[in-house]
């Protein structure tokens, strides 16, 4: 298996409505919004084996002092094989200037995967989120 890493925001809606839904990800079920989300993203690191798109890493930034990270997913035939952790450490040394890089895992089980990382939970903070309802699931 050879796996590729590019730096692109073109992605077709094939691909990431596949990707997307082979990890069970609600956001697969809208493929034209995440196509114009990672469009709209500071960073987006995709990897590929030949023309099949099977991970991807996108951030978001202020430019000079905080970036977050978000879309760390791996199609499951291609997990164990460290691409999630390329993807990641990528992204890391982009942003190895910047004060604060920040990841919020949607699963606490994951949590254990960022500190391996180097990230830490944050003592006195708490992720939190507004759903929009419009999109139906």
């Amino acid at each position: 298996m050879m796996i590729q890493y590019k730096e692109t925001k073109e992605f077709s809606c094939q691909e990431i409505e596949e990707l997307f839904l082979s990890v069970g990800w609600v956001s697969g079920k809208y493929p034209q919004q995440v196509v114009n989300a990672l469009r709209g993203s500071s960073q987006v690191i995709s990897a590929w084996d030949g023309d099949r798109l099977v991970g991807l890493i996108r951030a978001l930034d202020d430019g000079c002092m905080m970036a977050y990270l978000h879309y760390l997913l791996v199609h499951p035939d291609y997990q164990g094989y460290g691409i999630a952790s390329t993807l990641l450490n990528c992204l890391k040394e982009k942003y190895k200037d910047y004060l604060y890089v920040n990841i919020t895992p949607d699963e606490h089980k994951n949590i254990a995967y960022y500190e391996k990382h180097g990230f830490s939970v944050m003592e006195d903070g708490a992720a939190m989120q507004l759903k929009n309802l419009h999109f139906a699931e």
